[in-house]
């Protein structure tokens, strides 16, 4: 925990946990890698299986693309790292850092979710696409909060 002291430095009390940066980024690659792997399956099932495209938001305004599964791979690589950063930074300065994460994590995967709703597609398609993200969703935020706390460390002398 931190506290201000008026002259705009933070300082940690004594017992506050340190954050374990080689353990929290390892964690954090695991689980770019883990996600990516998820996009790849989640597309080959969703499109190889059911014949189902998924969609993402295009360059264009209000634009959509039909994304295959190395672009899902990358968003939900880019999405672990993303996650892991917040993850770090929620750690060093928050109070209760993962009561804010799960917040963050959740309100990104609902707008991830709803957003294939506002845009004209067919339902099965924004059904399928809205069920690839709340996996990637669950995937990121599940991963990224188990391995958080595994990162934190008893932090020695005062």
């Amino acid at each position: 925990m931190s506290y201000y002291d008026g002259y705009g430095e933070g300082h940690r009390e004594p017992g506050t946990p340190k954050v374990a940066a080689r353990t929290l980024w390892a964690g954090g690659l695991a689980t770019a890698l883990v996600a990516a792997l998820a996009g790849v399956v989640a597309t080959l099932v969703v499109t190889g299986v059911f014949g189902i495209p998924v969609i993402a938001p295009s360059n264009a305004q209000g634009g959509i693309d039909y994304i295959g599964a190395f672009w899902l791979a990358g968003f939900g690589a880019v999405g672990g790292l993303l996650a892991t950063a917040v993850a770090h930074l929620l750690l060093q300065v928050a109070p209760r850092p993962m009561a804010f994460f799960g917040w963050i994590i959740a309100l990104v995967t609902v707008a991830l979710m709803v957003w294939p709703f506002t845009v004209g597609e067919q339902l099965r398609v924004q059904i399928a696409s809205a069920a690839v993200y709340l996996l990637l969703g669950i995937v990121i935020g599940s991963l990224v909060s188990s391995m958080s706390t595994r990162a934190l460390r008893p932090r020695t002398g005062a």
